[in-house]
């Protein structure tokens, strides 16, 4: 599957704009879209015209009923934690920075791996 280009764009654009996550970030391509990587954990993603945000597992109630979002899974097994989210839901800069934000704030807390 094809993703956004422009998406993809603007979401490293608004990674790279913070120090401390540019200096660690990595892409990588990935089933068709591409992971944004920060010490070795995937901060979020793209895949077609859907932004894939990664969160606290206790946050994963609240952050399904925020607009544009569905549950991400592979082969229809949701993982909890993440969510698709829709490139309508994140077409102005202050909504994917707001959702970038957050997904930086997790991964930061997460160990690294090699």
């Amino acid at each position: 599957m094809a993703y956004d280009a422009k998406l993809a764009e603007r979401i490293r654009a608004t990674l790279n704009a913070v120090p401390d996550v540019r200096a660690g970030l990595v892409e990588k391509k990935m089933f068709g879209g591409i992971g944004y990587m920060l010490r070795g954990n995937m901060v979020c993603g793209i895949l077609g015209d859907e932004f894939i945000a990664r969160f606290a597992v206790a946050e994963h109630e609240a952050m399904l009923k925020k607009p544009g979002t569905r549950p991400f899974g592979p082969a229809g097994r949701t993982m909890r934690g993440w969510a698709y989210v829709h490139g309508d839901a994140v077409r102005s800069g202050p909504a994917l920075k707001a959702w970038v934000d957050r997904c930086i704030a997790y991964c930061v807390t997460l160990p690294p791996k090699p």
